[in-house]
């Protein structure tokens, strides 16, 4: 049965991969689960049998994967943000999401599946926010220069 505890829930739109990428997404992160797998009746639309939705959690936040179709995919102008306390969980991340997807600049990477995920250490965040204009600005050329970011590097930057 499915769980509504949240207003608002992204819904990911997949081929026929979406039980697939919910395990996989909850073997990654923690506080996780399969809520519910709803699969095709006899009147459709799919197979009866295989999948139609899955609902499951990543730390806590909820999500549902529906299997589509190929008709749409993912793009970069949607993506999900982690907010990473330490380098060592931006480096698993990094490497975890993008196993078999694609690196990309900023900490951005897209998965197997084509979604797209921006790895953020929260040290960024800060320095970008909480810095003066100059060395704000010294923080945002550094992580531009970037694919994995790294914690290290920015505060460097951060201090000239």
């Amino acid at each position: 049965m499915y769980e509504f505890s949240q207003k608002i829930t992204p819904n990911l739109w997949f081929d026929n991969q979406a039980e697939e990428a919910a395990k996989y997404y909850c073997s990654i992160f923690p506080d996780s689960r399969i809520v519910h797998v709803h699969h095709h009746g006899e009147a459709g639309p799919g197979e009866p049998g295989t999948v139609l939705v899955v609902q499951f959690e990543l730390c806590g936040q909820q999500f549902v994967g529906l299997n589509g179709g190929p008709q749409f995919t993912f793009t970069e102008a949607v993506s999900l943000e982690i907010t990473c306390e330490s380098q060592e969980e931006v480096d698993r991340l990094w490497a975890q999401l993008g196993e078999g997807g694609e690196h990309g600049p900023c900490g951005w990477l897209k998965d197997r599946y084509g979604l797209s995920w921006q790895v953020t250490p929260r040290r960024l965040l800060e320095l970008l926010t909480e810095s003066e204009p100059a060395a704000s600005d010294r923080v945002m050329k550094a992580m531009m220069g970037m694919g994995k970011l790294d914690i290290a590097e920015l505060e460097a930057a951060a201090r000239g």
